[in-house]
């Protein structure tokens, strides 16, 4: 293979690869396809050996694939880890990498697609259709199928499915970069248009607080009692009214943040002692970020000392926190923003550069050291019944990733 591999590393490389009508056909199919098969974060086993299944029938070697143990070390476990497929260059190149996740939000399960004109929508009112992310499945497994079935000319690619990013970016946090191969890039195909291309993100930090207090009958001796509610309460207002909740702008910087859960209490006859909230903070400058944790936590230190019992007892606040995410940026002018701004125009369309206030794969790759832009491919109002995909925008996005899977440097 290696004898082979150098042999080839010499011949000039085609241009890039056009859709043909049959995989402009083929790949309506294939979404299709990808959106009636269930895959919550977590429950990702069926649609990984979807794919296993379509590789091999078109000749992917089954040593090329790989799932990894990603699961096995995620807060929430799971049935599979990331789906890995390594493809030899039929030239010598620097490797790349296109990758989307494989999992839905839960308001999608049960989806059943049906296109009505030029979108597609779920038949089911109560239902989502999914189409975050198996569009972006779709686009690069049906890349992946033409380079294959087509025998197209193609530097040395990588495709990666990732597994639990709607739940805190699990499986691209998780990957082991050595598993990737080293690709120099990578393309994440996720929301929005295909000529968006996002190339930066923001970080986020998610917070668990428990506040402690002292139970005392709300009726007969509430001064015994500590409330843990109203320790809550004064906190929050605290955050508030100072600018720290909600859209935060601030000389130092700017950023969001939000308490999302609030959790606590059985009774109206009881002074509740034990509150449970869940929040985040979120950045694009991680000095920002971490002022905004640091006025979340000194907010309820100061509530918990200021709600006191009669015999002078104060409440406690314990708070853990973790990094969802790195915030990161590329420049403009860099390789791999440059590689997908020419794909586009390639098909016609006018790149569009973003940055994302939310979460992306995309991030913890950049971390990993691979450079990665994230690209659309026409899915609008998801997480919600109302989601749709566009056919004309996705199938546009195939077309852009078969260019940028088999273009030269």
């Amino acid at each position: 293979m290696a004898q082979q591999t150098s042999r080839r590393s010499t011949a000039k490389p085609a241009a890039p690869a056009r859709p043909t009508e049959a995989s402009a056909k083929r790949s309506l199919e294939l979404v299709m396809r990808l959106l009636k098969i269930p895959g919550t974060s977590g429950q990702e086993g069926k649609i990984v050996a979807y794919l296993q299944k379509r590789l091999l029938a078109v000749g992917a070697p089954a040593s090329a694939m790989m799932t990894d143990a990603a699961h096995r070390r995620s807060p929430i476990g799971g049935q599979v880890g990331n789906l890995i497929l390594r493809l030899p260059g039929t030239y010598r190149a620097p490797r790349r990498m296109l990758m989307a996740h494989l999992d839905t939000v839960p308001i999608c399960a049960g989806a059943r697609p049906v296109r009505k004109g030029n979108l597609i929508r779920s038949a089911d009112p109560q239902t989502g259709l999914g189409a975050d992310d198996r569009a972006g499945v779709a686009v690069t497994l049906n890349t992946a199928l033409e380079i294959l079935r087509r025998g197209l000319p193609h530097p040395p690619l990588t495709f990666l499915w990732c597994v639990q990013e709607e739940v805190g970016l699990f499986g691209s946090r998780l990957v082991r970069k050595s598993a990737l191969g080293n690709p120099r890039w990578a393309f994440n195909w996720d929301g929005g248009a295909a000529e968006k291309l996002t190339i930066g993100a923001t970080g986020g930090y998610r917070m668990k607080i428990d506040l402690e207090g002292r139970a005392s009958h709300a009726g007969g001796a509430p001064e015994q009692g500590v409330s843990a509610i109203a320790i809550a309460a004064l906190a929050i207002d605290d955050l508030y009214q100072r600018g720290w909740h909600g859209e935060i702008v601030k000389p130092e910087g700017t950023g969001t943040s939000n308490v999302g859960v609030i959790s606590g209490g059985q009774a109206t006859n009881v002074v509740t002692d034990r509150v449970h909230l869940r929040a985040e903070a979120r950045s694009h400058d991680p000095r920002f970020r971490k002022q905004i944790v640091r006025e979340f936590e000194q907010a309820f230190h100061r509530a918990a000392k200021q709600v006191q019992a009669v015999d002078g007892t104060h409440g406690r606040a314990m708070i853990e926190g973790r990094l969802d995410y790195e915030a990161f940026r590329l420049p403009p002018d860099s390789p791999v923003v440059q590689a997908a701004m020419a794909a586009v125009q390639a098909v016609g369309a006018t790149p569009q550069l973003a940055v994302a206030n939310g979460g992306l794969d995309a991030n913890w790759i950049t971390a990993h050291g691979i450079p990665t832009v994230s690209l659309g491919c026409g899915q609008k109002n998801i997480h919600t019944v109302a989601e749709t995909l566009d056919i004309r925008v996705f199938q546009q996005a195939c077309q852009i990733a078969l260019r940028l899977a088999t273009e030269s440097d």
